[in-house]
């Protein structure tokens, strides 16, 4: 059989060309109508429900106790990130040590304060006078009044999840990129500076962003021992008008405003550090 033959019969000149047909995804647009349907009744009923009283969440939603259980909120989630992060790095840096010691000390800080609820914990700081009703000659009956006790709680709770965070960064780096550096006569802090640090905040920055939004949203326990943050101020409200919904949602509201605003300065920090990798978005 001749090659002409053989190309007719592969491709007759009547052959009608194939058209190309999108496929069809009925199941996957059934169901996004149905998730649509139901959150649009959802949000209906949550409008349209007199119960909220959203006259009243507009009244509370920008008093000035509101406002300022707000700001010692966000202060207090500022300030025990960057001391949990400080402590955090500390404990880290034991952890990747050759000292047998630290190392220890390190593993045994991060086991007993991530096996102990928060709310034990400050409790516990709380009510510090009662183990040691002196130390040093100073008595702590008192000593240390709730913003401290919150402080030094949630200091220590977040240190030993930051130490963990730290650390899986810096191991997240390839040994290579150390010991190149180190071939190159970088110094130690140049080294960190310039090649491990930019490299680890890429896994850092996630994590460590989550736990922002976590502290953030976790600084309302501390309402259990009399500090008068966001969640505190609206309780104080509604114990005295008895209303009890639309003050909850008035610190529902600032909440979801808040961390929507970290949201998306965690995306813009996560974009930052992730120049040159090979990550998508």
């Amino acid at each position: 059989m001749s090659s002409d033959t053989l190309t007719k019969v592969a491709a007759p000149e009547d052959a009608v060309p194939l058209r190309i047909v999108p496929q069809r995804r009925l199941g996957q647009w059934t169901a996004a109508v149905a998730v649509l349907i139901l959150l649009g009744l959802a949000l209906n009923s949550v409008v349209r429900n007199d119960a909220f009283q959203w006259d009243v969440v507009g009244d509370y939603f920008t008093t000035a106790s509101v406002l300022r259980g707000l700001w010692l909120t966000l202060w207090l989630t500022a300030l025990v990130m960057v001391l949990g992060f400080a402590l955090g790095t500390l404990l880290a840096a034991f952890r990747l040590s050759t000292n047998p010691v630290l190392r220890a000390v390190s593993w045994g800080y991060v086991w007993l304060f991530r096996s102990m609820p928060i709310l034990v914990q400050l409790l516990f700081w709380f009510n510090i006078g009662v183990l040691y009703p002196e130390i040093l000659g100073i008595r702590t009956v008192n000593l240390l009044g709730p913003v401290t006790v919150a402080i030094v709680g949630l200091t220590l709770h977040e240190a030993a999840y930051a130490a963990e965070v730290v650390r899986g960064g810096i191991l997240s780096v390839d040994r290579g990129q150390i010991e190149a550096a180190q071939a190159l006569g970088l110094s130690r802090w140049r080294r960190w500076w310039k090649i491990v640090l930019p490299q680890a905040m890429r896994s850092i920055v996630p994590p460590a962003g989550n736990m922002l939004i976590g502290t953030l949203k976790g600084t309302s326990i501390v309402s259990v021992i009399a500090v008068q943050d966001l969640l505190y101020s609206v309780q104080l409200v509604y114990h005295r008008t008895y209303q009890v919904m639309p003050l909850l949602m008035v610190a529902t509201l600032w909440y979801i405003i808040v961390t929507s605003v970290l949201s998306v300065g965690q995306y813009y920090v996560e974009r930052h550090y992730a120049r040159g990798s090979e990550r998508t978005r």
